[in-house]
């Protein structure tokens, strides 16, 4: 998949990242997260133009017809502008006028009536934009204070704009990963603006953006940074935090991103991991014990069946899905089932997940979100009562004789909780991993014979790696017992590397890798330039230093590794 697609430069940044795909909280239906996406294009109107809109409405009003001044037709004029206003901030572009027309928003809307707001309709506006009652978010922390110090950990979520969801998903996993690491100062960073704007409207509580965060880090004087994904699996939004994180290669001294819950995605649907095996025995686990059964073999026997209904997606992470499934079938849980609101993958959607159920024959289920937080798909795609809901619909089969719904997110697990805190730990522990006790380079002798080769090349940074396109796969070239591997890296931001180290490529003398312009043709059909490197490689299948300098001109070290491909 493309990178740049995503994020490539930092002006890109503030359109889509910074202003902002967790799969932890986007929705499917008019008022969810993934329309909130595809929003992102929509060009933010200047309070001005709001203004100016509505005056122009006004000016239409036919001023010889005295019923156009009755109070009826004030009232839809009144919500006709609140909901403008509404739909002005339901964009994921953040601009330097984002912050006060939250404010204008809500002042329009508390300036309405309870008529007058029942009357409010808008692309995305209506009564419940602001009147929905989502708990209090006094409650909640937004972690956007200064005096950081040295040291950050940035727990990056998608968001949710429910208020007890926030405090009691999200805030649970910052408050685990603080307490693990009393020594760092633990931060937050939400992707969707369209939500950060909801709650800042909403509750004024004002929430950074991914970019917002990163520049807050920069200006802190951060040197050592640790990003914390929420996210599920290595899907859309994991990729867009990597290239987003690339433009700030050189501003601190090291950045290091930890896994997502789920770990490595794996080939097919039949690879599991350790941690996709602690999330089902966790969830399930918390299921079973909220259902009150004393065992998941308990409620088999009861004829009572837990459905986990994930976000889906059409990234090619969405096996993470399917791997889930395999492993509660290699757990011996045959009476869990996963699904997902998107239905991707297809055998993942709601009729397929009933008929499934069905032909299981139970008569009994549960349905839990499989997602961080309990916000709008939990609500109300899983628990809602609209027909298209998953509860309407597996009680419309009329094949069960009880349709429950449980409407906890992911995040108040505490043994979830507990491993995205390990995954933290993981990623402190590599990047302060001492050098390695390779040999010296020069009692190393390759056995290859001369030729070309397909060679891995892992690095200890999610930032200087391989293009993705290539599967952190170069060519790597044996000549006259020495050994030369091609790499085509992300992006043209990593201009020069030294086989050594920082120090000793600042030395007067030292001969620097001048980079190749690479032609990189991805999958979509398009094409970018990208810097390539010829980088000597003293040994396999181990630890050497290669350091980097980027383009504000700063050294750093790494360790890399280059490994022949089966």
């Amino acid at each position: 998949m493309k990178k740049k697609t995503y994020l490539g430069t930092l002006a890109v940044l503030s359109a889509v990242f910074m202003a902002g795909s967790m799969l932890t909280g986007c929705g499917s239906t008019n008022s969810t997260a993934s329309n909130q996406i595809e929003d992102a294009s929509v060009n933010t109107p200047t309070t001005e133009d709001i203004s100016a809109n509505a005056a122009s409405e006004d000016s239409s009003t036919d001023s010889a017809n005295p019923a156009a001044g009755d109070v009826g037709h004030a009232d839809e004029e009144k919500a006709a502008e609140a909901a403008k206003l509404i739909d002005a901030i339901y964009v994921q572009e953040w601009t330097e006028d984002t912050d006060k027309m939250c404010e204008e928003a809500k002042a329009a809307w508390d300036a309405l009536t309870d008529e007058q707001k029942e009357l409010v309709e808008g692309e995305y506006a209506d009564p419940d934009y602001f009147g929905r009652d989502t708990g209090d978010a006094s409650k909640d922390d937004p972690l956007n204070a200064d005096e950081i110090g040295e040291r950050e950990i940035l727990v990056v979520s998608f968001g949710t704009s429910f208020n007890d969801s926030r405090a009691l998903d999200i805030a649970s996993i910052e408050k685990a990963i603080q307490a693990a690491n009393p020594d760092w100062s633990v931060r937050r960073a939400f992707t969707s603006q369209i939500i950060i704007n909801h709650i800042l409207a909403r509750d004024g509580e004002k929430i950074d953006n991914a970019a917002q965060a990163l520049e807050r880090a920069v200006s802190n004087n951060v040197k050592q940074l640790v990003i914390q994904p929420t996210h599920l699996m290595h899907g859309a939004e994991y990729d867009e935090l990597v290239g987003a994180l690339d433009q700030y290669a050189d501003k601190f001294e090291s950045v290091a991103i930890a896994e997502p819950l789920l770990g490595e995605v794996g080939n097919d649907a039949t690879v599991i991991n350790d941690d996709k095996k602690a999330v089902a025995e966790a969830v399930v686990a918390e299921a079973v014990k909220v259902a009150g059964y004393d065992s998941l073999e308990a409620a088999n026997e009861d004829g009572a069946a837990f459905v986990f209904m994930g976000h889906g997606t059409a990234h090619t992470a969405k096996v993470s899905y399917s791997q889930m499934a395999a492993q509660m079938k290699e757990l011996g849980y045959d009476n869990v089932f996963i699904g997902t609101v998107e239905g991707e993958p297809e055998e993942t959607a709601c009729d397929a997940i009933i008929a499934a159920v069905k032909d299981a024959g139970y008569k009994k289920v549960i349905l839990r979100p499989l997602m961080v937080v309990a916000g709008d798909h939990a609500k109300n795609d899983m628990a809602g009562d609209d027909e298209d809901s998953w509860k309407s619909m597996f009680e419309a089969a009329g094949a069960f004789e009880t349709v429950d719904c449980q409407i906890e997110g992911l995040g108040r697990i505490e043994a979830i909780q507990d491993l995205y805190a390990a995954h933290t730990a993981a990623a402190l522990a590599n990047e302060g991993a001492a050098a390695s006790d390779a040999p010296d380079a020069s009692a190393v002798v390759t056995e290859l014979a001369d030729g070309e080769y397909q060679a891995k090349f892992t690095t200890d940074s999610k930032m200087f790696k391989v293009n993705e396109e290539y599967d952190d796969v170069g060519t790597l070239t044996v000549k006259d017992g020495q050994m030369t591997l091609h790499i085509s890296l992300q992006s043209e931001n990593i201009v020069n590397l030294y086989p050594g180290t920082a120090e000793e490529a600042k030395a007067d003398g030292a001969v620097l890798l001048q980079p190749t312009k690479d032609e990189v043709a991805y999958g979509d059909g398009t094409t970018e330039t990208v810097n390539g490197f010829d980088v000597p490689v003293p040994y396999l299948d181990r630890e050497f230093d290669l350091a980097l300098i980027g383009t504000k001109g700063k050294w750093y070290d790494h360790k890399v590794v280059v490994e022949l491909c089966p």
